[in-house]
């Protein structure tokens, strides 16, 4: 970019389209497929980076064929599962794009945003939410919980507010990008968190995502249950002072029980009951709070640990070596 600038002559910009891949075998080619037909349309030079993440079936290979057939198609293949959060950031890690695209290979976030999120880059903008409106696939319950997990999360951080119903369908500019190369590093991860929280000219974009090309989701109840709560755990602190306010939640109890058995002493009540839902509503407290602090040491462990976020085990189309990062 700089010898473009230094000789005066016209350079096309880039734009990085990072693919999350895990055990898509069924909607890979569906979704090649579609690109092809839609990268006319892309204004800017473009890569396309597919990220592997220790996928078991035949994704790998077909991965392989597309890299053979085109030269900016791209692949990083992970040594083992790490996750959709680390597949991202390795994308974004080896991105080379002036803006770069994160989104999933099941055709549920629409290639056609790409054009608008480019429109959005050359107006100035330098992170672009993509808010979803509608899920053709989701269920009541997903699209409910979904809701809530955004509005407990905006509840209970002191960060900057998220917007309701963004998804890992995101875009940064290469400043940006630097950014969460250089610092947001942590091992218990939320990017879609960061790349709101971090600043600079932001802006939204909505789409409806449609049905899935192929294959079933990989987000199970149990992990997504996970997922919110190191959300939580990474974002805010508030659930560490709840201890304070079930003290004086206890406190209150007790005054409340004293009163009462002080007005009616001369009716000898045995106590025993009392006791006993004193009892287990203290123990209850305790468990909770003991539960939430353990969250936080987890997390403390595993950055403790400093282990990669990902290893790569081979990368395509790529001039650098492989990195772990």
């Amino acid at each position: 970019m700089l010898m473009c600038n230094l000789i005066g002559v016209f350079c096309m910009k880039k734009i990085s389209i990072v693919v999350s891949v895990y055990n898509e075998e069924e909607v890979l080619p569906k979704f090649y497929n579609a690109f092809e037909e839609f990268k006319k349309n892309i204004s800017w030079d473009y890569e396309l980076v597919f990220v592997n993440d220790g996928s078991v079936d035949n994704s790998i290979n077909l991965l392989r064929g597309f890299a053979k057939k085109d030269d900016k198609v791209k692949v990083i293949d992970f040594s083992r599962n790490f996750g959709h959060e680390a597949a991202m950031i390795a994308g974004i890690d080896n991105a080379s794009g002036d803006g770069i695209v994160c989104m999933d290979a099941d055709l549920q976030h629409p290639l056609e945003s790409v054009v608008d999120i480019i429109n959005k880059f050359e107006e100035g903008y330098e992170v672009i939410s993509m808010v979803r409106v509608s899920n053709e696939s989701a269920g009541l319950i997903k699209n409910i919980t979904s809701k809530a997990f955004y509005k407990i999360v905006n509840l209970l951080s002191d960060q900057a507010a998220f917007e309701e119903n963004a998804s890992d369908f995101f875009a940064i500019n290469n400043k940006v990008a630097d950014v969460l190369r250089d610092n947001y590093r942590e091992k218990i991860r939320f990017l879609r968190g960061y790349v709101q929280s971090v600043g600079y000219n932001k802006t939204t974009l909505s789409y409806v995502a449609a049905k899935r090309a192929g294959g079933k989701s990989h987000y199970s109840i149990k992990k997504l249950f996970k997922f919110s709560v190191s959300t939580i755990v990474s974002f805010s602190d508030f659930p560490l002072k709840l201890g304070i306010y079930a003290g004086l939640l206890s406190a209150l109890a007790g005054l409340a029980v004293l009163v009462y058995t002080l007005f009616t002493y001369h009716d000898a009540p045995s106590g025993y009951a009392t006791i006993v839902i004193l009892i287990c509503f203290l123990f209850s407290v305790m468990f909770v709070i003991i539960g939430i602090i353990g969250e936080y040491i987890a997390v403390l462990f595993a950055e403790l640990k400093d282990r990669p976020i990902y290893i790569v085990s081979k990368k395509i189309n790529f001039d650098n070596e492989n990195i772990e990062k």
